[in-house]
């Protein structure tokens, strides 16, 4: 099953991934939406084989990975072709 990412809030005192506190999702193949908090995600994702994307405008799907940094909680990003990008950052906020 693949999720996709469509809003996501952030922390009052941060800006970038590592500040993401809760992720909203649609299930496209089912029809229903949700909300988890990053860690529940970070879980699904390592645990239950979950895959999570961003979509633009046009249709183009950007994988959410999760990042194990050497210090602090695992948190998410997006990667295309290899390269970390910013397409969770870019999401309408909640």
């Amino acid at each position: 099953m693949a999720i996709q990412i469509t809003a996501v809030r952030l922390s009052a005192d941060g800006a970038t991934h590592e500040h993401i506190t809760h992720l909203w999702w649609t299930n496209q193949a089912f029809g229903n939406v949700g909300d988890s908090t990053r860690a529940q995600i970070v879980a699904w994702i390592e645990d239950q084989a979950g895959k999570a994307y961003t979509s633009d405008r046009a249709g183009h799907r950007t994988e959410v990975a999760v990042v194990t940094p050497t210090r602090g909680e695992k948190y998410l990003r997006t990667r295309a072709d290899g390269v970390w990008t910013n397409n969770l950052l870019a999401l309408p906020r909640r």
